[in-house]
């Protein structure tokens, strides 16, 4: 009975002294248990107290702590770390519309890789010839010669069959030359064509007082105007840059187009249609 008093004091005396305090309980193997053997029900629970200030209460209260910050709803992020998840969500959605188009072969300029064509299309229409005057004069030098003044317009087709961006186009000098020789030019002025539309592009082409040289020895006229037909060349690239996701993507797309014209002096303010005389390449 006195043995058993003094341990129920020896527990008393171990008892926590605050209510904040945790008690551990620490379970050793019983004597009756023999080396080597595996047993699950020998065990005494003792309780032990974890002193104030210890590292096991430090290390549960620390974990504890970022445990439940880490749950807690509503929690404040940082505003650094807010602002790479942004940025990081933005890129990767940005990356994936790009994936997406690139996989429909929008982005590849010979063509969709699955014979979905995206590029824009140059279909000419015609030109039309108000004025072609041949004269005698001399060059900058002062050399005599046969010399060309002209006016003309020609019209095409610029369509844009992208389905997810528009273009911005323009154009190299359009040259209308005879022998070699050009004789009137004119330029596309830039413009943008939104996404799956089409646009009917005018030009003029003008040449002033250009001297024929040697070139002019087959055109005959009568009072400065040709008598026979003037056989012609017109020749320029079409240019055309799409921004897709902003500036991140900027596919290119150049159509160069060649035409052989014939000016009739019976057909002067007439548009001459253009549909079977124009290679494109």
């Amino acid at each position: 009975m006195s043995m058993h008093a003094k341990t129920d004091s020896e527990v008393t005396s171990l008892a926590p002294s605050s209510p904040n305090r945790a008690v551990y309980y620490v379970q050793s193997p019983s004597r009756d248990s023999h080396d080597g053997e595996k047993t699950t029900n020998s065990f005494h629970s003792t309780p032990i107290l974890s002193p104030m200030g210890s590292p096991g209460r430090q290390s549960r209260d620390s974990s504890s702590t970022r445990y439940s910050g880490s749950l807690k709803p509503g929690s404040q992020k940082s505003s650094n770390g807010s602002r790479r998840h942004h940025q990081h969500r933005k890129a990767e959605k940005q990356w994936k519309e790009f994936d997406a188009i690139e996989e429909e072969g929008l982005l590849d300029e010979e063509g969709g890789r699955r014979g979905r064509n995206q590029k824009p299309v140059v279909v000419m229409k015609s030109i039309l010839f108000d004025q072609f005057i041949i004269q005698a004069g001399s060059d900058a030098s002062g050399v005599g010669t046969e010399m060309v003044t002209m006016n003309s317009t020609v019209k095409f087709i610029f369509r844009n069959r992208g389905t997810f961006f528009g273009v911005h186009v323009t154009s190299t000098p359009l040259d209308l030359s005879f022998s070699e020789l050009t004789l009137a030019s004119g330029t596309v002025k830039r413009f943008y064509q939104s996404r799956r539309s089409q646009k009917t592009v005018s030009v003029m082409l003008r040449g002033s007082n250009i001297p024929l040289y040697g070139g002019g020895a087959n055109l005959s006229s009568q009072e400065g105007k040709p008598v026979a037909p003037v056989p012609l060349d017109l020749n320029f690239t079409v240019r055309a840059r799409a921004y897709v996701l902003g500036r991140l993507v900027k596919p290119k797309f150049n159509k160069r187009v060649q035409c052989s014209v014939v000016l009739d002096p019976k057909k002067m303010n007439v548009a001459i249609p253009l549909k079977n005389s124009c290679t494109y390449y």
